[in-house]
Formats: C-alpha cells, sequence, structure tokens
C-alpha cells in the first residue's frame, strides 16, 4: 500500500505539469457547464447534454490518460528508476489506476451535479460512471503497456477513443450506427444513463458490459504477460 500511495501522489503532484492530461480530466466538465447554461431548445430532452457528456468523458478521459501516462513514463525511463526502487508493476498500475479513476471521479461529481440527480438515481448513475471508468483504464492500460513511446500511445488510444466516445453520439441519428454501437460499453452506458429514472437496468446492458470487461481483462492480462512495463 505504500508503494501504490506514493505512485498516486508522484502522479497527483504531476497533474499541473503534464497538461495533456490534465486537458482530459477538465475538457468535458466544463464543456456540459458552458452548453446546459447557454443552450436552451425546444423538445430538448431535460440535461441532454449532461448525459451526452458525461458517456463521451467516460469514454475518453480515462483511456487517453492512462496510456499516455504509461507510454510516457516508460519513454522516459521513469519506470527503469521505480522498478529499481522496488516498485512492482502491480504497485505501479493500481496507483496510477486509482490517481485516474479519483481524477474522474471529480468530473463525474460535476456531471451528477448537473444532471441534477439525487438519491438512488445519484447511486446509479455513480455506478454505471464507475464501471465506465474501470473499462476505459483497463483498454488504456492495454495500449499504454504495448506502445513503445507517447507518440505510438497516441496514435492507437485516438482511433480507439472516438470509437468508444463518439458511436454514442452518432447512434442517436443513425438506426444502423446504433445497431453496430450496442455490442460496446459506451453505448450500453449511454443507454443506461438515459434510462436512470425511465426503464432502470437491462439484461442486454448488463451482459455486454460483462463481456467487454472479460475481453478486457483478458487484453490486459495477454498485455502485461507478453510485455510487462519494460
Amino acid at each position: 500500500m505504500k508503494n501504490i500511495k506514493a505512485v498516486f501522489l508522484k502522479q497527483l503532484s504531476d497533474t499541473l505539469k503534464n497538461k495533456t492530461v490534465l486537458i482530459q480530466f477538465l475538457m468535458f466538465p466544463v464543456l456540459v457547464i458552458i452548453m446546459e447554461n447557454a443552450i436552451k431548445l425546444e423538445d430538448m430532452p431535460e440535461h441532454f447534454f449532461a448525459k451526452l457528456f458525461a458517456v463521451m468523458f467516460v469514454g475518453m478521459a480515462p483511456l487517453t490518460c492512462m496510456s499516455a501516462i504509461i507510454a510516457e513514463e516508460k519513454e522516459k525511463n521513469t519506470l527503469r528508476v521505480l522498478m529499481m526502487s522496488n516498485v512492482k508493476p502491480a504497485e505501479y498500475l493500481l496507483g496510477v489506476g486509482a490517481y485516474v479513476f479519483v481524477m474522474c471521479a471529480f468530473g463525474t461529481a460535476v456531471f451528477a451535479a448537473i444532471g441534477g440527480y439525487t438519491g438512488a438515481d445519484l447511486v446509479l448513475f455513480i455506478g454505471v460512471m464507475s464501471v465506465g471508468i474501470i473499462l476505459s483504464e483497463l483498454t488504456g492500460a492495454v495500449i499504454g503497456i504495448f506502445s513503445r513511446n507517447q507518440m505510438t500511445a497516441t496514435s492507437i488510444s485516438v482511433p480507439v477513443m472516438m470509437i468508444f466516445a463518439f458511436l454514442p453520439m452518432l447512434s442517436m441519428f443513425n438506426d444502423t450506427i446504433k445497431t453496430a454501437a450496442r455490442v460496446t460499453y459506451s453505448q450500453q452506458l449511454s443507454e443506461l444513463i438515459n434510462g436512470i429514472g425511465v426503464s432502470g437496468i437491462t439484461a442486454e446492458s448488463l451482459i455486454v458490459i460483462s463481456v467487454n470487461l472479460a475481453l478486457a481483462v483478458a487484453l490486459f492480462t495477454l498485455a502485461y504477460r507478453r510485455k510487462g512495463l519494460e
């Protein structure tokens, strides 16, 4: 726990220095505050932007941040120094994962406040967002582990991030895209968030998210066994 805490605090202290990571945590929470207060259209669903940007935030921020942090520290040999200081790879990954999760939790709090969630709806919203953050973290960690440097990580994470972050939005306007997107966890998270207080949790969403989680864990295990944190 001491090593995990040390890694966590190190990442926390580097937040202001790493503008690429910092902007991921701030962009969508700031956008949702602006859009919810500046744009009012007839027949627009209540808290439309809060629900839309919450899903995009989950599909983008944890994924890109995890991949960027791991790849950057591999490139700068920071990881090698940590390993020589008796920090185990699992401890490092847990420390970075905890840092990204906590930073994303602040964004989740903003979306929950803007979305007006209270009581059981608030608990469900936080639970859905937390599952999405963990899934995106695992995906980002896989990319970071496989990447030799930050440039490689960015070239891989951007198209992957665009799939998970933008498919739910595009599916609102195209039935073909919606059908294809149903197998992704971000689409199911979108449907769960939009269903809070209306339709609740569906079996399809639970099954798809569980399959996506199992696949993410399998890919992470494969990446870790093949590449480690070399």
